[in-house]
């Protein structure tokens, strides 16, 4: 019998100011549903993130209640937010990525 397959619930998000940092990304998010994970990574030459993050959900309500609104902002800023299309897994991350 073949494992069950692990279904992915996470978002891309992009356009991130570089005053927010990972903890805050996790709050916001968390408001649509349990963040189990966020992956802010970012420059090791400037010490700033690359302003884009992946926000992993634990159940797929979270991911469908953000994705089911129109316009997130995060002190002021638009951000861009669609639907993951690989696994955290499956991402090249280096030494220099904040996870958590």
């Amino acid at each position: 019998m073949a494992a069950p397959s692990k279904k992915a619930f996470e978002l891309f998000v992009s356009k991130i100011p570089w005053t927010v940092a990972g903890k805050e990304m996790k709050e916001y998010f968390g408001q649509f549903g349990a963040v189990k994970k966020c992956l802010l990574p970012f420059d090791k030459e400037t010490g700033f993130h690359r302003g884009f993050c992946w926000v992993g959900f634990s159940s797929e309500e979270g991911l469908s209640n953000a994705l089911q609104k129109d316009l997130h902002m995060i002190e002021g800023a638009k951000l861009q937010v669609q639907r993951n299309r690989r696994p955290f897994g499956v991402q090249k991350l280096t030494k220099d990525s904040e996870v958590d």
